[in-house]
């Protein structure tokens, strides 16, 4: 019984990760031998303490805390699949920002951080069509209907039933803090607020920097993070008729720490990505074929997050930290991307 259960979580995985192909080792990936083994344990024991974690690698997560030489471990114990998309893979990289902010409305701290809405209704739809797994509806309830909850713009129009959670001083910096899903806000008592993703409004996000290609004002090889904001702050007259192209909306809570993801796990600078969780399971361990700053990055990452703009099989976005380089680097990376999953050896599971 227990062979025929371990069969058949391990098919059910393999077909999760539909279109994969297989590579014979983890060793015979690009520049593994370069890999730092150890750090990647630590990285594997932390991603581990989540359940979908354990879901996955089962006994290997106990065995990983009991191992005394990590290269043997991941050799030993995993295999690769690699993810096939139907276009070009593609990594991009985010980044905890840093926000002024009070407690109190008062100039210039006047955009709000809002919490949930206490209106904002979900529907999981896979309740009623489980083929519609991980699709949702949001909205709210007028007249006994249920509607779109507010765009963007139309929040500015109607007072959110929300709480705030503070104000800031710049609706430009507001915005990236949404994109980002995390942040630390330095309030005028200095005091520090973390805050990340707890909602958003519904709408599916819409990339603003597309706009400005669109419009002809950023030209498609220069458009990143940075320069995005600077034709914001030299533009103060349209801010608001670009930021409005992205009718999404994320909402806030406070967090006791830093950046973390959808696993609810601490996110590791370079270890950490963020996934498409219909192609990619979170709690995985991804090794990537990339470039970060100009340099090759082979590495053993843990998908522990999502984003409204990570969408497709063979698609990532590294979070890379709370520093300034960290902004930099965010800003500007758009690589080419090969990724493999790596997942139980069967033999592993069969002993």
């Amino acid at each position: 019984m227990k062979l025929l259960f371990y069969f058949f979580l391990t098919l059910s995985i393999l077909l999760f990760f539909g279109g994969c192909l297989a590579t014979p080792k983890v060793q015979e990936l690009k520049n593994w031998q370069k890999e730092n083994y150890n750090t990647a344990l630590d990285s594997f024991i932390n991603n581990c303490k989540s359940q979908k974690a354990q879901r996955i690698y089962m006994d290997l997560c106990k065995e990983a805390k009991e191992t005394h030489d990590a290269k043997i471990f991941f050799e030993n114990n995993f295999e690769p699949k690699e993810i096939k998309g139907d276009s070009d893979g593609l990594l991009t990289g985010y980044y905890e920002p840093f926000l002024r902010g009070s407690l109190e409305k008062k100039p210039p701290y006047i955009y709000p951080i809002y919490e949930k809405p206490k209106d904002l209704i979900t529907v999981e739809l896979q309740s009623i069509y489980p083929q519609l797994k991980n699709y949702r509806l949001r909205g709210r309830v007028v007249d006994g209907k249920l509607i779109p909850y507010f765009s963007r713009e139309q929040s500015k129009k109607n007072t959110l039933n929300a709480k705030v959670i503070c104000y800031v001083d710049s609706k430009i910096e507001r915005f990236f803090l949404e994109v980002q899903g995390s942040g630390r806000i330095i309030l005028d008592n200095s005091d520090i607020i973390f805050v990340g993703y707890s909602d958003q409004n519904g709408y599916r996000y819409s990339s603003i920097g597309k706009y400005l290609i669109d419009i002809k004002a950023i030209k498609r090889e220069d458009i990143s993070l940075q320069s995005i904001r600077e034709w914001l702050e030299n533009h103060p007259q349209r801010v608001d008729e670009v930021l409005n192209q992205n009718r999404s909306m994320v909402f806030f809570e406070k967090r006791q720490h830093g950046a973390s993801g959808a696993l609810g796990l601490v996110l590791t600078p370079k270890r950490s990505i963020a996934v498409d969780p219909r192609y990619i399971s979170l709690g995985s361990m991804v090794y990537v074929d990339t470039v970060v700053d100009s340099k090759p990055f082979d590495h053993i990452v843990m998908a522990q997050d999502t984003g409204g703009a990570i969408k497709g099989k063979a698609r990532a976005d590294l979070f890379l930290g709370a520093t300034k380089d960290a902004m930099r680097v965010a800003g500007e990376l758009k690589s080419p991307l090969k990724l493999w999953v790596l997942l139980p050896k069967k033999k592993s599971m069969d002993e």
